[in-house]
């Protein structure tokens, strides 16, 4: 899901194409995307576009009369850009780009990859509208330590959710939390009521860093161009999608654990002490047998091809999951326009 970094990005890269500019029409073939009636997606036609903000990991376009387009892009949805002089990339269909706004210039093409369209469109009337919208998490990089302690420590969940869930944070998600995570040192298990000052202040000053960081970089990598790449795995991340992989600071195997269709990656040797938390595609398998450490980690995988077959096909099934996930994340599939 594009993420707070990543949403800044794009809206610099609309602010060049679309600020000033009069929607003509919308163009939509997804009958699940518009989620209001009121006011009607016609109202925005003709209106120019005098605004646009971030609203948590939503794209906000404010338009004259007070009307708002706000662009929801859930974990697979993604924008392109086509010149008003391209000759394609315009089309809409429900297996390529669903929706379209044209402007004179030029039409914001939207995709989304995979089965699952959980994509959204409002049409929101004055900044009240908007407000309804609003997850209410703190903006971390408009915030000072005071205020970030203040929301973390108010209700006592572990790291990783407290940073994810918008009502606290805005604009974090799986991919960014690992990072963040993993540059303060910490686990993310690990509670936030039980964090020492000084670890709150290591949380912080992390966040901070990193997504300041990651802006710059997609910022750098984009350029003039429209983004085109945007995806929740990439080469430069530190733990993030890299299980397995030898962490760049100690070059310790990167671990995970696995829930539902998410995952989190962490060190165990920078943020658990060594520790090896349950990964629940693992674990399952091995039950009282699971490994505490990374010794044992290593002794367990050691003994893996001796596991019976039944074992081993869970364990090349939990494999291709892992391969479709990273897929649908990515935005494989996706139907991009010029930048």
């Amino acid at each position: 899901m594009p993420e707070l970094p990543d949403i800044a990005v794009y809206i610099e890269a609309l602010e060049k194409r679309i600020l000033g500019q009069r929607l003509e029409q919308v163009r939509i073939v997804a009958p699940f995307l518009l989620r209001t009636v009121t006011p009607p997606l016609e109202s925005a036609f003709g209106k120019r576009v005098l605004e646009l903000r971030r609203l948590g990991k939503r794209i906000c376009i404010g338009l004259e009369k007070e009307i708002w387009l706000v662009l929801h892009l859930m974990i697979a949805g993604r924008l392109h850009w086509s010149p008003r002089e391209a000759r394609k990339g315009k089309t809409v269909s429900r297996n390529g780009n669903f929706a379209a706004f044209d402007f004179a210039n030029g039409s914001l093409m939207w995709s989304e990859a995979g089965s699952q369209k959980r994509a959204s469109l409002h049409v929101m009337a004055g900044l009240e509208g908007l407000r309804e919208l609003d997850p209410g998490g703190l903006e971390v990089l408009e915030s000072d330590s005071g205020a970030f302690a203040k929301v973390l420590l108010w209700e006592n969940h572990t790291l990783k959710r407290a940073l994810t869930d918008p009502t606290l944070f805005s604009g974090i998600g799986n991919a960014y939390s690992d990072e963040i995570l993993w540059e303060a040192r910490l686990s993310p298990m690990a509670l936030t009521q039980k964090l020492s000052a000084a670890e709150t202040q290591r949380l912080y000053e992390a966040t901070k860093s990193s997504l300041n960081a990651w802006v710059e970089r997609l910022r750098r990598e984009t350029g003039e161009k429209f983004p085109a790449r945007v995806t929740a795995f990439r080469p430069e991340m530190a733990v993030h999608g890299k299980y397995q992989q030898a962490c760049p600071r100690c070059g310790t195997t990167i671990q995970r654990i696995k829930y539902a269709s998410n995952e989190t990656n962490y060190c165990p040797t920078c943020q658990t002490g060594g520790k090896l938390l349950a990964d629940r595609a693992f674990s399952r398998l091995l039950r009282e047998d699971w490994p505490r450490t990374l010794e044992e980690l290593e002794i367990k995988m050691g003994k893996r091809k001796d596991l019976p077959d039944r074992q081993t096909d869970a364990l090349a099934k939990g494999q291709t999951e892992e391969q479709k996930r990273r897929k649908t994340e990515s935005g494989d599939g996706n139907f991009g326009g010029a930048g």
